[in-house]
């Protein structure tokens, strides 16, 4: 997936075999004609060094290098540097004896530092090329090796004309030396340095997002362990082994359905108004302040000496510059000041997505936002916390069922219902039905009244008591107003939290390592699942709330979603705030769980349209993921699994008992799914994740068809639902009773 690695750690060493000749044979000509001539010193370019002073050449042998490389040495004091010189020729000799000319220019190949802080010839070919170091074409490897002589001043990035310049020489060297043709190189000489450029960091491999949320929980992990000469394990310098639950492929399918939606939303939040004439910002500008002072460009110019005055006034100055932007390269460049590049990056829609085994709390994918280059900040970890609107429902009414007796055909009063003290839930009755419906209509519409009407049968502090029971590490205040999700909790806990529905009844906090090893492959540190696993509610409470739970994704705020990826059964439920400033969707069948979120950092930037709530803005998201891996049969998800049935459960719920006239209730506190636009208005966006790069810039083992502009349009991942006059019997077929009309 990637490495943790200090600059000079970054290497990722080849053999002999897996070098192209073009580099062994520009190396030996530019750096060491009698390579295979001499022992570790050659007399005759060190007497040559010595005499003209350094000006026909260095005296160093490939091996001499190989044993500074080796010792870290360089001092610029003379005398120092003489004694260093010495320490070399004795390691120079000793290599020579110990090793093979071809062990030590392989040696010497990856240990050598190339230009912006590449070490090894592996990672400069990929770097500068975007291919493996037995695919260098002679030109390539000789601006590579070119570099050698000056890692800076013959950058082919930084200094194309320098680098070309000493590329030639390189090329005219290897004639010198009868392994290039004349005529070869002067065709060669004449041509320009065709770069591939993608340099390896923390921004490249799979799944950037998780990796940066795997570095610490590693490093919290191995905090009080001792290694075997009692020191602490170093993630950047030790060689550790960590082995993740992430499967690459939901990696990937989860990127490419944030990649899929995203645009489509952001073209939606762009459209609107207040958006476009920039109102957004009127009584906001000190979000933008405060943005302009935490940036480079405002502690670099106050390092220079520049006062407060002088650098606000360049931050209203046009200047060419690349920005985030929804295509391939997830960039583009543009012109306009760096106070405008704030807002408009500010404007952005972020989201997190996350996949886990409902059972073991294994982490299958982990999406933190929509660009880890442009936007570091992760918004599905356990720290980074939202309003969750309606997705905190099923919890209260999981409550309801476990400890006060109520069942989905229990009636609830949809009316607005009064605490005391002025405590007011919904706080205003527009939403009100005045009507009396079962628990299940109520959740399946997401009820907001109703729902306040069964918090008030629980009771605010004992919820907060049995969000506890759950494992939710958050302390949650016991207001009223928590029926409806005016909590702020984080993405990483709601999964926590609806493991115990897939779970049978137990709570099973999400988990993504499933063990470290030592360099040697000793195994440190094992996880397993049990240890993170609390049984909260009874077997049948779990599976009759999972039943009910089927309403939102057949008629209710996801309408339409279990028939239109053709799953045997699935759950799930839809959440809004105010405004529609958070949108979520929390879904589950019965071999994986999955939630997604969406919103802007600043939570006065929202959607306000309809295409805004959780069944439009987040469920696309589940969705699209959902259709990739049902159609991938390598990964197992059967759509025709089903929930298993307690032994012990008495009677199994049916849903012609309690889907009576109040079919025609809205849901509230979202509004009708009417759809946002459709991938037809997009091309298609790659995932972010980035396989390393093996041949010409081709990804390992990519299917490239499963991301075909036919597949984006599928019918499988509309925003439409179901015709309402179609859904009481659609519900009744579901569960399998008669139709009384």
């Amino acid at each position: 997936m990637g490495k943790y690695y200090t600059e000079r750690g970054n290497r990722s060493n080849v053999k002999y075999r897996d070098i192209s000749p073009n580099v062994i044979n520009a190396l030996i000509a530019t750096e060491d004609e009698r390579f295979y001539d001499h022992s570790g010193i050659d007399t005759r370019s060190t007497l040559r060094a010595a005499f003209t002073l350094g000006r026909e050449g260095g005296g160093s042998t490939i091996t001499q290098q190989l044993a500074k490389a080796l010792l870290d040495q360089g001092s610029r004091n003379i005398t120092q540097r003489m004694v260093e010189k010495l320490k070399e020729w004795i390691i120079a000799v000793k290599l020579e004896r110990n090793f093979t000319k071809e062990e030590i220019i392989t040696l010497y190949l990856n240990a050598v530092p190339f230009g912006d802080n590449v070490y090894g010839i592996r990672n400069a070919a990929r770097t500068f090329f975007s291919k493996e170091p037995d695919r260098l074409e002679v030109e390539e490897a000789a601006v590579l090796i070119g570099m050698l002589k000056g890692n800076f001043l013959y950058n082919p990035r930084r200094n194309p004309k320098a680098a070309m310049e000493r590329r030639n020489v390189v090329l005219g060297q290897m004639v010198a030396n009868k392994v290039l043709a004349p005529e070869t190189a002067d065709k060669l000489k004449k041509e320009p340095i065709n770069l591939k450029y993608r340099k390896l960091d923390e921004n490249t491999g799979y799944a950037p997002y998780f990796r940066e949320i795997l570095k610490e929980e590693v490093r919290s992990a191995l905090k009080n362990i001792e290694k075997p000469d009692g020191g602490k394990y170093d993630i950047y310098r030790d060689g550790l082994k960590i082995y993740t639950t992430i499967n690459p492929r939901m990696q990937e399918y989860a990127e490419e359905a944030v990649a899929l939606q995203m645009p489509i939303l952001q073209k939606n939040l762009n459209a609107q108004s207040y958006i476009k004439k920039g109102t957004v910002w009127k009584d906001h500008e000190d979000v933008l302040k405060k943005q302009m002072k935490a940036s480079d460009r405002w502690k670099n110019l106050a390092n220079d000496g520049l006062s407060d005055k002088e650098i606000t006034a360049t931050f209203h100055e046009k200047t060419p510059m690349k920005v985030f932007a929804w295509n391939a390269k997830r960039e583009k460049d543009t012109v306009m000041t760096p106070y405008d590049s704030i807002k408009y990056h500010r404007q952005m829609i972020q989201t997190s997505f996350m996949v886990m085994d409902p059972v073991t709390g294994e982490v299958r994918a982990w999406v933190g936002g929509i660009n880890f280059k442009t936007y570091k900040f992760d918004h599905a970890n356990l720290n980074t916390k939202r309003q969750v609107g309606s997705t905190i429902k099923p919890l209260l009414y999981m409550q309801a069922m476990e400890e006060r007796g109520f069942r989905p055909e229990t009636e609830v009063e949809d009316v607005q219902q009064d605490f005391g003290n002025k405590q007011l839930v919904p706080a205003t009755t527009k939403s009100c039905s005045g009507k009396t419906i079962t628990m299940a209509s109520a959740l399946a519409f997401s009820r907001n009244c109703a729902s306040a009407y069964i918090m008030k049968e629980v009771g605010p502090k004992a919820f907060v008591d049995f969000l506890g029971r759950l494992n939710i590490p958050t302390k949650v205040e016991p207001f009223p107003s928590i029926a409806l999700g005016s909590c702020d909790l984080s993405l990483f806990e709601m999964m926590w939290a609806y493991s115990v529905f897939g779970g049978g009844g137990f709570s099973t906090k999400p988990y993504f390592i499933n063990r470290i090893e030592d360099r040697n492959g000793n195994v440190i540190m094992r996880f397993d699942y049990a240890m993170n696993r609390k049984e909260a509610v009874s077997e049948a409470t779990a599976y009759n709330m999972t039943r009910m739970m089927e309403g939102a994704v057949t008629i209710g705020t996801a309408g339409g979603l279990k028939y239109r990826l053709g799953a045997a059964e699935m759950a799930g439920k839809t959440g809004t705030t105010n405004d529609n400033a958070d949108a979520w969707y929390m879904g589950f069948t019965p071999q994986l769980l999955a939630g997604a979120w969406v919103g802007c950092d600043d939570r006065f930037i929202r959607n306000e349209s309809s295409g805004g709530f959780g069944g439009a803005a987040a469920r696309p998201i589940w969705e699209a993921f959902f259709a990739k891996v049902y159609a991938d049969k390598s990964l197992g998800i059967d759509k025709n699994a089903r929930f298993v049935k307690p032994a012990n459960l008495e009677t199994e719920i049916n849903a012609a008992d309690f889907i009576p006239d109040e079919m025609q209730i809205e849901p509230t506190a979202q509004g009708e799914d009417q759809g946002i636009g459709t991938a037809d208005d997009y091309n298609y966006i790659p995932p972010e994740s980035t396989p390393v790069v093996e041949d010409d810039n081709k990804p390992v083992k990519k299917d490239t068809s499963r991301s075909t502009k036919k597949e984006t349009e599928s019918p499988a991942i509309g925003t439409q639902q179901e015709d309402p006059k179609k859904k009481k019997g659609l519900l009744r077929k579901l569960f399998g009773k008669k139709d009384k009309n």
